[in-house]
């Protein structure tokens, strides 16, 4: 039941575009509410009524156990998601946090009724943790109000709270510790670098923790919370990246997953004290996701992602005999968590054609059982589209995997959606997303999701071809996907669309800057455009992190590299309508890399539509902006792709 907070932030679709007689001037910026807009049209009244079923669908993701062995949940009943107590399989969501900011998560109490939740304001993630007491229903703030903290974790006796800040000098992330008694946190890690705590030892003692190096490296140590003493834990001769890691039940070991000679990372397990590591997931060639150790440290989860599909493993700890566990559906696991008794196991499953809902099984038996149901506005699920997966070669002869929706009983060659991922090192999964079965559904479109390569999932040197002066060869997976398209029989090459959020936002503008003349248009989410401009202007704990990834633009030849490459510094090449998205408050990448784009884009004569919210960070996260941003995006596909 020991697991850390996890927030996730995700680019929405979104969309713009411009009449050729405005193209050499900007239109007139116009303010409604919270969202802002030049040469966005009004919204047709009978295309918001056409897409308000497919607005209103929900998700349930699981928060955890409290310790009577109800359920918390994240999911939204208003404008924003927020936490809900469901206390039987299938009970009513009864609503506990009520925020004009959303919620992702919660951290249940190991021993008492409450939770630790996170929040921000206005899409900053400069997040705050606040603990609610659900006996009193207050909440009290525990952090400062100002800092960035993230990854929250308890002490077995739930005493003491370990989490990583900013709150020194706004660039590293430090380590401080909480007790839930009303007074300040005290640091009890700083040092220079991005430091999260994993785990506290069973006698609350020592700290696991991980200090980030990149995507592709960490490394881990022992925190004596007592001496202050900083020990290196299974110290490697090569760079290696550590996944997670948690204390065993007697504390004399570690559990871990690294890819220590290895593509994927392997779950494992060592001795504190020295000695062989074990190899859990050996037989698993696939990244394992996460992992769980039961309180009563006799079971084992962990789930792998196996090219792009969720499978979960159980383990007998006291014979290190694989446990039964039920038939999932096709999909997703997320945020596998045991009860309080070692009885139940709990997690979340997504997938393509059913959005997020809470599921657990008693351990031992095989029967699942389903705690939410969410609503899809009253749409039938059987009509949604399942994704098929394919490989196509790109210009090196590499296979880049994609995930391909084709709409049911279409005639005639479909237009095309193409829709990048960001990260850059994150995976396009088959997930539930109700836009997507919008364009399948009710406008013909068929949808693809590349994994070009720098994406995760498929091995560490997978994801480190695209780091540096490689930038431009995940681009070139683009232009052999186009390939691909043409030569499909039911697909139509002559009308493609490119759309992405972050860095697929960027890899948006590298496409249409890169292959024009094959798109009618593109769809650019909070994406970056220059690549040293962002590098100046992103948060200063994020930048060093982005570096490894993008290269250093303090280096002259890197620098000349990334301005070459530039979307921005490209823009003339770009001649078909763009709509750009971004939110105000987005510390990732920052506003001014859409408005730059934007304001060059235009005076080279093109044409775009703009749209921004003054209350949202990377991506919209409140139902309101989702739903004009959705809107807008459809009417934008009508007038460029088929029209």
């Amino acid at each position: 039941m020991r697991t850390g907070m996890k927030f996730f932030a995700a680019a929405l679709f979104g969309g713009l575009v411009m009449t050729a007689a405005f193209a050499a001037e900007a239109p007139k910026r116009v303010e409604r509410g919270n969202l802002v807009m030049e040469g966005v049209p009004e919204i047709p009244a009978e295309l918001t009524e056409r897409l308000n079923r497919y607005q209103q669908v929900r998700a349930a993701a699981f928060s955890g156990w409290l310790p009577d062995g109800t359920t918390l949940v994240s999911t939204r009943f208003g404008e924003t998601a927020q936490i809900h107590r469901v206390e039987k399989p299938l009970g009513a969501r009864t609503q506990l946090t009520f925020y004009p900011e959303p919620i992702g998560a919660a951290l249940p109490h190991p021993k008492k009724n409450g939770f630790v939740f996170s929040k921000d304001t206005g899409g900053n993630e400069f997040f705050q943790f606040y603990y609610f007491d659900i006996t009193t229903g207050e909440a009290r703030l525990l952090t400062d109000g100002k800092s960035r903290n993230t990854s929250a974790v308890f002490s077995r006796d739930g005493e003491r709270l370990a989490f990583s800040t900013t709150r020194r000098n706004g660039k590293d992330v430090d380590i401080h510790l909480v007790v839930l008694d009303g007074k300040p946190s005290q640091p009890v890690l700083e040092k220079e670098g991005e430091w999260t705590a994993l785990d506290f030892s069973p006698d609350g003692k020592t700290l696991l923790v991980s200090r980030s190096v990149s995507i592709t490296e960490s490394e881990l140590y022992t925190l004596d919370l007592g001496s202050k003493l900083l020990t290196r834990f299974h110290a490697t001769k090569e760079p290696v990246y550590f996944g997670g890691a948690l204390f065993s039940h007697d504390g004399k070991s570690v559990y871990f997953t690294s890819d220590e000679a290895s593509e994927f990372r392997m779950l494992r397990v060592q001795p504190l004290a020295g000695g062989e590591e074990k190899k859990i997931s050996a037989a698993v060639p696939w990244n394992i996701e996460e992992f769980e150790i039961s309180d009563d440290g006799n079971k084992l989860a962990y789930v792998s992602n196996e090219d792009g599909l969720a499978a979960l493993y159980l383990l007998d700890l006291k014979t290190g005999k694989p446990m039964a566990a039920p038939k999932m559906p096709v999909g997703q696991i997320d945020r596998i968590t045991f009860d309080a008794k070692s009885q139940r196991l709990g997690f979340s499953i997504d997938r393509a054609t059913n959005p997020a809902d809470v599921y657990t099984f008693k351990l031992g038996e095989k029967i699942l059982t389903r705690w939410t149901a969410s609503e899809v506005g009253g749409l039938n699920t059987a009509q949604f589209v399942e994704p098929s997966l394919v490989r196509y070669p790109s210009f090196d002869g590499m296979s880049i995997p994609a995930f391909v929706y084709k709409p049911n009983a279409v005639k005639g060659k479909l237009p095309v959606i193409i829709n990048i991922h960001g990260g850059p090192e994150a995976q396009a999964l088959a997930t539930f997303a109700p836009i997507t079965q919008f364009y399948l559904k009710e406008l013909g479109i068929a949808i693809i999701t590349p994994n070009v390569r720098g994406s995760d999932g498929y091995g560490k040197s997978y994801l480190k071809l695209d780091n540096g002066f490689l930038r431009e060869d995940s681009v070139k997976d683009i232009g052999a996907l186009l390939d691909w398209v043409a030569k499909q029989p039911d697909l139509d090459a002559s009308r493609v669309l490119v759309t992405g959020g972050s860095y697929g936002g960027y890899m948006t503008l590298a496409a249409m800057t890169n292959f024009n003349d094959r798109f009618v248009a593109g769809i650019d989410i909070v994406g970056i455009s220059n690549f040293v401009t962002f590098l100046t202007n992103t948060q200063d704990y994020r930048r060093d992190l982005r570096r490894v990834e993008y290269g250093d633009e303090r280096i002259p030849e890197m620098r000349a590299f990334q301005e070459k490459i530039a979307p921005l510094n490209n823009a003339s090449k770009i001649t078909k309508p763009m709509f750009i998205i971004q939110g105000l408050n987005d510390p990732r990448v920052p506003a001014s890399e859409a408005e730059q784009m934007v304001a060059k884009i235009r005076a080279n004569g093109g044409e775009v539509w703009y749209l921004a919210a003054k209350d949202e960070g990377h991506g919209f996260r409140k139902k309101a902006n989702r739903d004009f941003q959705s809107a807008a995006t459809v009417l934008f596909l009508k007038r460029t792709l088929i029209q």
